[in-house]
């Protein structure tokens, strides 16, 4: 065989093994990136169904894939983008825009609370027998999709932190990975949650006694379920919203707000032994949530107060 056609082969060879070397870097920090995110992508589970649960069971996997686009477009097309461009011209203003969204989780946290201790709702429910269904499922799509938003930021905010070292091409890649499989983990979990139903009642037409009994199961325990992810959910968006604006404020300098609750914290893991890690978590997220109830709960009576003044209810 000719030198050069050799040589031209070992060339190929050493170009595909660094290839091959580079895809397992991505995939090794996008899987790294992506698990440094887990508490907010299980916030983003629980917090989604809740704005599906209403919809008649053949609209329930329609919605659930508009808001899984939207959740797409969300992550790479709005904030892949400003995260590298803010990453690499204005690091700075990071912060205060993830606080701002954690702002509006908290206010959307607070504003259910509210409603759920007998204030004035806002917003339709299927309850109301809306006139216009297609506008009814667009405003909640829209819903779901702004909550996705703020979430989806903390997710990408995550996984840059965790890639702030590789070059600009290699975190485009491993956040667009993380981005779409994040996505794909999340609205395929919640496509099962929301068709549990249907699961267990062609389950309990079955045959078989093994089936059947799993179709009840599943059947009895839906609406449970779906009640405690509406409460995870709502208790999601106060803790996440909370613990966004005390780990900014801790890094704009003011440190006490995240310096009690850390304490509290690990006080908590130091006195329970070995579920001294769940329970200070538990402890930790508890007084997130708070900070976000209050902070939310100002938030929505200033956003209220604004509307009556302005004639809109």
């Amino acid at each position: 065989m000719p030198s050069g056609l050799v040589a031209l082969l070992d060339d190929v060879s050493v170009i595909a093994r660094a290839a091959a070397a580079s895809l397992d870097d991505v995939g090794a920090a996008a899987a790294k990136a992506g698990s440094k995110a887990a508490g907010v992508v299980i916030d983003d589970a629980a917090v989604t169904p809740s704005y599906v649960t209403e919809f008649t069971p053949d609209r329930e996997l329609p919605v659930i894939a508009r808001i899984a686009k939207g959740s797409l477009f969300n992550k790479l097309v709005i904030l892949l983008p400003a995260a590298l461009a803010l990453s690499a011209f204005l690091p700075s203003a990071i912060t205060p825009l993830l606080m701002m969204g954690g702002l509006f989780l908290c206010f959307e946290g607070a504003e259910k609370v509210l409603e759920k201790l007998g204030g004035e709702k806002h917003g339709e429910t299927l309850e109301d027998k809306p006139t216009d269904i297609a506008s009814f499922e667009n405003e909640r799509v829209s819903g779901a999709i702004r909550t996705d938003l703020i979430l989806s930021a903390e997710i990408m905010a995550i996984a840059l932190a965790e890639v702030a070292g590789e070059g600009l091409v290699q975190q485009a890649i491993i956040l667009a990975v993380v981005g779409i499989a994040i996505t794909v983990m999340v609205y395929g979990a919640v496509g099962l949650i929301v068709k549990m139903d249907d699961i267990g009642l062609h389950l309990s037409e079955k045959s078989s006694a093994l089936a059947r009994s799993v179709g009840h199961f599943l059947l009895r325990a839906m609406p449970v379920l779906l009640v405690l992810l509406a409460t995870v959910g709502t208790a999601a968006m106060l803790w996440v919203g909370g613990g966004i604006i005390l780990h900014g404020a801790e890094v704009l300098g003011l440190h006490g707000p995240a310096e009690l609750a850390h304490a509290a914290q690990h006080a908590v893991e130091h006195a329970t032994g070995p579920l001294g890690g769940v329970l200070g978590w538990l402890t930790y997220a508890v007084l997130s949530a708070v900070v976000g109830l209050v902070l939310g709960a100002i938030v929505a009576v200033v956003v209220h107060v604004i509307g009556k003044a302005r004639g809109k209810h």
